[in-house]
């Protein structure tokens, strides 16, 4: 069912909004928490997010057009819903009813305040509306407290509404002289929130009439001469010092902060920020005045090398290998509760057999060819790590399927050598050349990946040590598998040259205990050092 998104109110004050950007466009897929427009109210330019997933149908307010809150913003809902019934002739009578109701609230607000007298300089801050379907807020934290001083620009307080909890921005500055929700405590939207203005101020007379008044009269009906005169003067008083905020760091502003800098062509890192913890505001902005280059002719000029260069980016298209990757690597890493274990193997018997055996005419036999063979054998005698995870049996394998993890271009295939506990040596080699040679031309059958049983990814030729692999699901378990190292070693009392090996199996511990995993490795490393024992 589409569901209709009005105009939010953004702000305590907002009364209407423009639509600065639509980061959507219609016929785009929405989800809950994607940022749909940027909104422009009477204080700042915000993000407006969506608390829908869906199908943006409608928009009913185009870029650069102004709106009052509560009007008919778009409509989500499933792709080819009927909708003419809600942007038919209901569009514009909402529309109409809505500038109707502003007026009468303006009306409302401005009689409640004849009845109050606010004194001079204090701003009364309601339950602001912080999504389009909001009607109360929960004050989740105060940052703020009574007595404290806030800047314009400065966070009040984290406010749960029925979406989300946010941060809410002060626009005043002054003293906190009353709080009017607790935290814990739920309001509805326009209820009396907090009171702000210089200290000491007398605002019994408000909290007495429930916080209804929203302005002085007499502010309201201050010639704009006045004003004009009064922010002259206060930066006067306020001028301020070169200094600069150009420490590479992150840079804190507001986002009204950053429109009006942007609008000026003002650089924010040459920005002093009064606000909170250094925070860029609208005051510092608009008395902002770039400082003065001395000139200091009198002493030798200094070189300064200053880096220059072009920033680029570019953004590449995720291939479907890559999103299978992404998804299928994702989906084991984050649902299986896994464990690495580590095991340190002699190498020099395995380097002397590899020798006699690629002496024979026609064979070739790598390390690796080795390793899967012993994984076979070890397998074998070791079922529970030849075993798949179900959420109501673990399935246990008869046949020993292990597959070999390969680099191509776009990624990581992992073509399976099936029945390797039946193979020999120069048969795995073979079958492991002619799947790798497929996989790298992009002509492996998709037959030819599909039913291990047990991974192994090798990474030693490119000089790694020693890494954990995530486990390639359905398996329990992979072998990571790293460099042959020359270095001394103790044999029979003595230190001499010997050659290592690392490998890491990483279990699923659902069904693969630390025991388990350790036996395993045990068997593989007898197998590995006494390559004779893999032909008997």
């Amino acid at each position: 069912m589409a569901t209709v998104i009005n105009m939010p109110r953004l702000s305590d004050t907002m009364e209407e909004g423009v639509v600065a950007k639509w980061l959507k466009s219609v016929g785009d897929k929405v989800e809950e928490g994607d940022i749909l427009a940027e909104i422009e109210t009477d204080k700042a330019t915000m993000e407006f997010e969506s608390f829908h997933e869906g199908t943006l149908l409608y928009i009913g307010i185009q870029e650069g057009e102004t709106s009052p809150v509560d009007t008919l913003l778009a409509i989500i809902g499933e792709e080819g819903e009927d909708i003419s019934t809600l942007i038919g002739g209901n569009a514009k009578a909402e529309k109409t009813e809505a500038i109707k109701e502003v007026k009468e609230e303006v009306v409302t607000e401005t009689t409640a305040a004849v009845g109050v007298e606010i004194p001079k300089g204090v701003q009364v801050i309601t339950m602001p509306r912080l999504s389009d379907t909001m009607t109360d807020g929960t004050v989740a934290t105060w940052i703020k407290k009574v007595g404290d001083k806030v800047e314009e620009g400065d966070i009040l307080a984290e406010i749960e509404t029925d979406k989300a909890t946010m941060e809410f921005e002060c626009f005043y500055e002054g003293t906190i002289l009353y709080i009017g929700v607790q935290e814990g405590e739920t309001a509805p939207v326009d209820s009396l929130l907090t009171i702000i203005g210089p200290e000491g101020a007398d605002v019994s007379s408000i909290i007495n009439g429930g916080g209804t008044a929203a302005a002085n009269p007499a502010e309201k009906a201050a010639p704009a001469e006045n004003k004009e005169e009064k922010k002259v003067e206060a930066v006067v008083e306020t001028t301020p010092t070169a200094t600069t905020n150009n420490s590479g760091g992150r840079i804190f502003a507001s986002p009204l902060a950053k429109k009006i800098a942007s609008d000026k062509g003002i650089n924010l890192a040459d920005v002093n920020g009064s606000g909170e913890n250094g925070r860029i505001i609208k005051k510092d902005i608009e008395n902002f005045t770039p400082a003065a280059k001395p000139v200091e002719a009198a002493k030798p000029a200094t070189n300064t090398f200053v880096a220059a260069g072009e920033e680029k980016s570019e953004e590449v298209k995720n291939s479907q290998m890559r999103k299978a990757i992404a998804k299928s690597l994702g989906n084991s890493k984050f649902s299986a509760p896994d464990f690495s274990l580590t095991i340190e193997v002699d190498m020099d018997n395995a380097m002397a057999s590899r020798s006699i055996i690629n002496a024979i005419p026609d064979t070739k036999v790598s390390f690796n060819d080795m390793v899967v063979k012993a994984c076979a054998m070890a397998l074998k005698k070791h079922p529970q790590v030849n075993t798949s995870w179900t959420e109501t049996n673990t399935v246990y394998y008869s046949h020993i399927h292990v597959g070999v993890a390969v680099a191509v271009e776009d990624g990581l295939l992992v073509p399976v050598i099936k029945h390797t506990d039946q193979l020999g040596l120069s048969q795995i080699g073979a079958a492991v050349r002619d799947l790798a040679g497929k996989a790298r031309n992009k002509k492996i059958a998709p037959a030819d990946m599909q039913g291990s049983t047990f991974t192994v990814s090798n990474l030693g030729m490119f000089g790694i040590e020693n890494f954990n692999s995530i486990i390639n699901q359905p398996n329990s378990a992979i072998l990571s598998v790293g460099a042959i190292v020359e270095k001394p070693v103790v044999k029979n009392g003595q230190i001499v040259v010997g050659n290592t090996m690392k490998l890491t199996l990483t279990c699923d511990h659902r069904t693969v205990d630390g025991a388990v995993g350790a036996q395993f490795l045990q068997t593989l490393k007898t197998f590995i050092e006494n390559p004779v024992t893999m032909l008997a």
